[in-house]
């Protein structure tokens, strides 16, 4: 056996013509492989994937041909190896030629390959053996500049302009620049301003950008990826004339700043040496290091630091404001004064963790005091701690998720939380947070150092300084939990009033605020585009559209079902199959049917659309959705997890079109008990798209007797019944408001609002779902124990409930919380005589309680209980065009019952635990956002309102001020005794009841409360819902009812 090798890279792949590839496949398919003379082909030695079926392109940087002997060859093979003749190379290059002869072929090899070296060490594996690693490195002298001025390199394609039209005065003569490490990873705000084009990355910036900041590297190869842009990568590392090795005593940095200043150089000779016309096309450096600018002077490069470079770009002076700060800026505007103590170095950091004397934690700052924050401290297994963190020498400049060191102070420094709200007005104030003595004390510590930085781009707005002409302003984040920010523009008069995103550069000792720089504009505060834009990006939603190579993988139009794809699937069209959705809803990822059968049982079925047959694992679709996650449904808007011509069309079960299906179908008794289940892939036909409305009115239609009415009856009866028995066992019936919004057709504002009223139908859709799920759950973890994707619902500590124990007494109403069970009992008995909103405002109470269900791999996890559906196991199956995970328990699923094959990662039970942290991450930043988005739409909602009055309860009692509910408008709101501009009412505060006494009048939970509702627009960026106390009438606090039906409040003249 001879080793054959086929080297591919970002350069060759360019070279290929992907449709031969594709005749490749034709030819060799991957799965028909086994019996061939050429059988160990594909074996993978290099990242990527195998070239199989299905593969649009290749990726591996080098795969193995095992080749057997060199005689007899088909004429199959012997087309692949013509189709891949230039990417031959071997360590052999006799047994290459007497291969090629004995083929009888003149092949003609279009590069060079050098093998430079190699590498041999050896590693201990897991299991303790020793295993022998090869590592070679192969240099040709063939990789192209890619500049179209060029006609030495045999370059099919260009990337880089012929004549570079960047306007600069540093640099008067056409140009391309090569940008070092550091340029990239700090300045990437000004590389993706489109007036920089022309650009090269070298291989060696690309790869430890890609080690140093995962988010930039994804930012620099969208850039590459815009054709306009004109951004070229050199395979520098692999070129014959600029692979360097690194010299004995040199550091890892110092060795790629040289490799940057060689092929830098090289190309500045090689266009030299061009036989092009173009004239003076000259290649700069953009460095912000000294010493490695100053080398690339000695050595005759034309080099810059980045700022003088942007300054000197002629008609763009507001590219200048993306500039991140440098350290020479930094100093310039800090005060002598020093703030904060000084950061530790990394090396004592992770000594001090070793030695049990700082904890490391992730730093959570508190929305509702800027001297506050906590650092949680993960522990082993389940146990976690919370470390309190008050003053600003304290919390030493850490940003809300910035992962810290943090040593814990002396007991008897210990404080309790503070219940004060302060915001940061800007007032230097060194002072700590006021303590509670009332409240329990907690773990209290504080930051010696920082591990990680988490800065991301933050969106808010600029305080205008006011001092006239000055360019240093403060910049408030919308953001609450994020400290403002100092930058410097030239831009301020145009940008006041408006949404920016602004970055963190650094926050020097002795600095009150961080430094950091414009990014760029949103637009003018206020506007729903802007604010919907602002609501995406704080919550870290990705919402851009979907991208060429991402929609190259959907499938062709006109789409209609092939023999193929009846392999391994029933057909089912015969069936009364119906979907009962939301009114609009054009995702439809479920339909039903339930038919008698002829041994007097029931069949029913949930039939879910089969999204895993169009995203195959891998490809740019199946990563992009993965990335995504879950869609995200905020108020008259869609953000869809996959493109639409899946999400709305091919995917969704509409009625009377062909569609492929995964069904679950069991056979049930009259008692809703399972007989038997059973899983398939299906084709369906459903027979109608009702809304939860229309399927009602068809159930208790008694003149209605179609097959369609039939099945949803005989559906509805089983789903009472499963629900009973769910109950029963002790799943949990809890309730949340939620609000619908009428839309202004033309405006696309809401001209209505009103809390959603839940029908029969709506239970009856969420049985079979559920059931369903369980099902699945079940099966999949038997077939796959180590690595299946469930669901879990975690107990919540005993802490949780005291405020609902405290409420329900204050009612002279007991509530058992040892066991989901009993506090389902509980809350089922739970009245009192006059007040029957007040089990509603319990069940509301109880799910605050509870703690939030997250996906896990079932091999990393021995805890799969469910406790609000009293389920020991459970999963997500049943909506798999809006929730990534349904399309992992697809995949599971088929594989279980032999309709689709797996691959390594499915199996992997570490890749799906890192899938199931991502996908529970924008599940819940999907919620944040759709809380946002209602939350907008309500201050939308009453901006024209003027003033409302409306009755609610009390929900929860603070120290000055209680939480009131109003039921009609599923909304919550502040009432504030004690503003800035009122005389404070005198307040006690009983922690225990809880209760609070303002002047005469107590206020305890689920008090009955008339308020007055408003919009408080006077701080643009944070615009809230004012509520003010009607009744009861307290003197001196209450507010007069208004006398007349509000009228719209008229608009301002400005």
């Amino acid at each position: 056996m001879i080793g054959l090798h086929v080297v591919y890279d970002e350069i060759l792949l360019r070279q290929l013509d992907f449709q031969q590839l594709e005749v490749v496949q034709e030819l060799l398919p991957f799965d028909q492989l086994a019996g061939h003379p050429l059988r160990s082909v594909p074996l993978l030695v290099g990242r990527g994937h195998i070239l199989g079926r299905g593969h649009r392109c290749l990726q591996a940087n080098v795969f193995r041909l095992q080749v057997q002997g060199a005689g007899d060859v088909g004429g199959c093979r012997l087309q692949v190896l013509l189709l891949l003749r230039r990417h031959f190379v071997s360590s052999d290059p006799d047994f290459v030629s007497s291969l090629f002869f004995c083929l009888d072929i003149t092949l003609t090899i279009a590069f060079i390959v050098i093998m430079l070296k190699s590498k041999t060490f050896v590693k201990k594996t897991r299991s303790g053996g020793v295993m022998k690693i090869v590592r070679e490195h192969y240099l040709r002298d063939d990789i192209w500049c890619g500049s179209e001025a060029c006609v030495g390199c045999k370059q099919e394609s260009t990337v880089l302009q012929k004549e570079p039209c960047i306007e600069s005065s540093l640099c008067s003569y056409p140009h391309y620049l090569v940008p070092d490490t550091n340029v990239v990873l700090h300045q990437i705000d000004v590389l993706e301003d489109p007036v920089i084009q022309n650009v090269i990355i070298l291989q060696t910036v690309l790869q430890e950008v890609r080690h140093r900041s995962a988010p930039v590297y994804k930012r620099l190869k969208d850039i590459m990826h815009e054709k306009e842009k004109h951004f070229y990568t050199f395979t520098n590392e692999h070129h014959r004339e600029t692979f360097i090795e690194r010299e004995p005593g040199e550091s890892a940095n110092d060795r790629n700043d040289r490799a940057i200043r060689v092929a830098a150089k090289w190309y500045s000779r090689h266009l030299k040496t061009s036989e092009s016309n173009t004239d003076g096309l000259k290649v700069v450096l953009l460095t912000n290091d000294q010493g490695n600018k100053q080398k690339a002077e000695e050595s005759g490069l034309l080099v810059h630091k980045c700022e003088e470079y942007v300054k000197s770009l002629i008609a763009n002076p507001e590219l200048v404001d993306r500039l991140a700060l440098s350290n020479d800026d930094k100093n310039e505007i800090t005060s002598s004064k020093v703030l904060f103590p000084e950061h530790l170095p990394l090396s004592r950091i992770q000594a001090g963790i070793k030695s049990g004397s700082f904890l490391q934690g992730t730093f959570r700052a508190s929305r509702d005091n800027y001297l506050e924050a906590t650092v949680f401290v993960q522990g082993e297994g389940e146990d976690s701690t919370e470390v309190l963190i008050q003053g600003l020498q304290n919390l030493n400049r850490a940003v809300h998720q910035d992962v810290v060191a943090v040593q814990l102070l002396p007991r008897n420094q210990w404080v309790a939380p503070s219940s004060v709200v302060l915001q940061d007005e800007g007032t230097a104030k060194d002072d700590d947070a006021e303590e509670e003595e009332e409240n329990v004390v907690k773990p209290t510590g504080k930051i010696v150092g920082i591990i990680k930085r988490n800065w991301r781009p933050f969106c808010g707005m600029l305080n205008v300084s006011h001092i006239k002409e000055s360019t240093r302003h403060l910049f408030t984040p919308a953001d609450r939990r994020i400290p403002r920010i100092r930058i410097e523009t030239r831009q301020a008069s145009t940008l006041a009033g408006q949404r920016i995103m602004v970055a963190i550069d650094g926050w020097p000792k002795d600095s009150r605020y961080p430094n950091g720089h414009f990014v760029r504009s949103l637009g003018s505060a206020g506007e729903k585009d802007t604010e919907e834009e602002v609501l995406l990006l704080e919550h870290d939603v990705p919402h851009q559209a979907f991208s060429q190579a991402v929609l190259s993988f959907l499938p062709k139009i006109p789409w209609a079902i092939k023999p193929e794809d009846m392999v391994r699937r029933e057909d089912l069209r015969h069936l009364t199959v119906c979907s009962v959705d939301p009114p609009g809803c054009t995702d439809i990822d479920d339909a039903l049917h339930c038919r008698d059968l002829e041994n007097g049982n029931l069949e029913v079925g949930v039939h879910i659309a089969d999204v895993s047959h169009f995203i195959r694992p891998g490809n740019a679709l199946d990563r992009e959705a993965a990335n995504r996650g879950t869609t995200v449904y905020l108020c008259g808007k869609r953000i869809d997890m996959v493109p639409e011509l899946l999400s709305s069309n091919l995917c969704s079960l509409r009625s009377n079109v062909e569609r492929l299906a995964f069904s679950c179908i069991w056979e049930m008794n009259r008692e809703a008990e399972i007989l038997n289940t059973r899983f398939t892939k299906s084709v369906i036909n459903s027979k109608a798209s009702l809304t939860y409305a229309e399927a009602q009115m068809k159930i208790d239609d008694t003149t209605k007797n179609d097959d369609i009415t039939k099945s949803l009856r005989g559906l509805n009866k089983l789903a009472k019944i499963l629900k009973r028995r769910r109950i029963e066992k002790g799943a949990l019936t809890l309730s949340s408001l939620e609000v619908r919004f009428h839309i202004d057709s033309e405006t696309h504002d809401p001209i209505d609002l009103q809390t959603k009223e839940l029908m029969e139908t709506n239970s009856m859709v969420e049985e079979f779902m559920l059931l369903a799920n369980i099902s699945v759950a079940k099966k999949i973890y038997d077939e796959f124990p180590e690595c299946a994707v469930l669901r879990k619902h975690p107990a919540p500590p005993p802490s949780n409930y005291d405020i609902l124990l405290k409420a329900a007494k204050s009612k002279d109403v007991e509530i058992h919380t040892d066991s989901a069970k009993a506090l389902a009992d509980s809350l089922d008995v739970a009245r009192v005589d006059g007040f029957p909103y007040f089990n509603t405002l319990l069940r509301i109470l109880a799910t605050r309680c509870m703690m939030q269900a997250v996906y896990f791999c079932s091999g990393m996890d021995s805890d799969f209980h469910h406790y609000g559906l009293a389920s020991p196991i459970y999963t997500h199956f049943t909506s798999p065009i809006r929730r990534y995970a349904d399309i992992i328990v697809h995949r599971l699923l088929a594989v279980a019952i032999g309709a689709d094959s797996t691959y390594p990662d499915l199996m992997e039970k570490h890749k799906q635990s890192t899938l199931c942290n991502n996908l529970n991450y924008r599940h819940k930043m999907a919620q944040y956002a759709q809380r946002a988005s209602v939350a907008f739409h309500t201050q939308l909602f009453f901006k024209n309102r003027g003033i409302l009055n409306e009755e609610g309860f009390v929900l929860f009692v603070r120290k000055n001020a209680i939480i009131v509910l109003i039921p009609k408008f599923g909304l919550e709101g502040t009432v504030f005794f004690g503003t800035k501009d009122k005389t404070a009412p005198n307040l006690v505060f009983d922690e225990g009841g809880p209760t609070l006494k303002v002047e005469q009048h107590t206020f305890r939970i689920f008090d009955k409360v008339t308020v007055t509702i408003s919009l408080d627009d006077s701080n643009i960026q944070h615009q809230k819902i004012r509520m003010a106390l009607i009744n009861p009438v307290i003197p001196g606090v209450s507010v007069p009812a208004p006398d007349t039906e509000p009228q719209a409040k008229k608009p301002k003249l400005s």
